[in-house]
């Protein structure tokens, strides 16, 4: 009898507008390498969702939620994109609509 793994399931939203001149390497580096705000999760960590707000309302977002809670995951990742310095002008509404769904946030990725 084998024992099951527990995988513990990460998405990462990002904004809309940076994504048109990053591809997304930071924070999949860091994932990969379990760095900065990923440092925590194990070898069992799996990405299940990688996707953009939508644009500056973050509509995607509340769109995507059903979707997104299907997958079940563990954690969900608001970009360094949209904390840092440009920090997204919706980031509230973002970060409610995964909080009311039951969704963990976690602020960062690299």
């Amino acid at each position: 009898m084998t024992e099951e793994i527990k995988l513990t399931k990460i998405a990462v939203v990002r904004c809309e507008t940076v994504s048109e001149s990053c591809p997304g390497t930071g924070c999949f580096a860091a994932f990969n390498g379990k760095m900065a705000s990923f440092a925590d999760y194990g070898v069992n960590a799996q990405m299940v969702a990688y996707f953009t707000c939508g644009g500056c309302s973050g509509r995607r977002v509340a769109n995507l939620i059903g979707e997104i809670k299907k997958v079940e995951p563990d954690a969900i990742h608001l970009s360094t994109c949209m904390v840092k310095s440009s920090a997204c002008p919706n980031l509230v509404y973002i970060k409610g609509v995964f909080e009311e769904a039951g969704i963990k946030v976690v602020e960062g990725t690299h």
